[in-house]
């Protein structure tokens, strides 16, 4: 199977821009359809790729989350180089982590959290996301099943220690939610592992601002905008971008 590596994208359309944002071992791939729904919406959609992602698991431990705040950085840069102004910014995930570090620290008009984390996982836990991540980019680069799982042994080896990065990160940005005052919507899937459930509400309430809302979403797990729901999650998405 020819592997494909994934890219950022760009759909321009209106004058209004929204920042698309993937999260941790994921790819563009998770909000392309959003952005495509969005487009015909009229919006202008931009999604950057983070460094280490969509390519060989050593690269990705080679990277870490400044690198990928800094990635998300450039995609905002690049949508205000483009002349637009009071830039959506929308993510899942860590991308939804991302979103909300830039109502923090960035004039965003809107800010959309899906499934967003603010109580860090364990390192046991982001640990066995790399070795999924990994085992998933072997199996389709065609290798067989004994091959995996000796390539496996070695990389289970080397140290990690971005993932106590992404952990304080995680941690920092939850810590400032009460500076957010931008237009808030909260997207959490009811499938999804309960610490995104119970860090769903934190969000919800902590952010100061009144317009703000969060909706569940009875049969979706953790990439929302990939699940049976999606088509409900885009509409809810373009709802809620019309009113800010």
């Amino acid at each position: 199977m020819k592997f494909v590596t994934p890219k950022s994208f760009t759909y321009e359309g209106g004058s209004q821009a929204v920042l698309l944002l993937h999260g941790f071992t994921g790819t563009t791939s998770d909000v392309r359809k959003l952005g495509r729904y969005l487009h015909k919406q009229g919006y202008t959609c931009h999604a950057p790729l983070y460094r280490g992602h969509g390519v060989g698991p050593d690269e990705l431990t080679e990277t870490g989350p400044v690198n990928w705040w800094q990635d998300a950085l450039e995609g905002y840069r690049l949508l205000e180089s483009k002349g637009y102004e009071n830039i959506i910014v929308a993510g899942v995930s860590m991308g939804g982590v991302f979103a909300l570090k830039m109502a923090v620290e960035l004039p965003v008009k809107a800010v959309v959290s899906m499934c967003s984390p603010m109580h860090a996982k364990s390192i046991e836990d982001l640990s066995q996301r790399i070795y999924d991540y990994a085992k998933n980019f072997k199996m389709i680069e065609g290798k067989n099943e004994d091959q995996i799982k000796e390539e496996l042994q070695e990389f289970k080896q080397k140290p990690m220690p971005f993932l106590t990065d992404l952990q304080q990160f995680i941690i920092e940005v939850s810590g400032k939610l009460d500076t957010i005052t931008v237009p808030t919507f909260v997207i959490q899937g009811l499938k999804d592992d309960p610490l995104y459930i119970k860090s769903a509400k934190s969000i919800h309430d902590q952010v100061k601002t009144s317009h703000k809302q969060i909706r569940w979403y009875e049969h979706s797990g953790h990439i929302i905008t990939m699940g049976e729901e999606r088509e409900q999650v885009f509409k809810d998405v373009h709802q809620f971008i019309q009113t800010v």
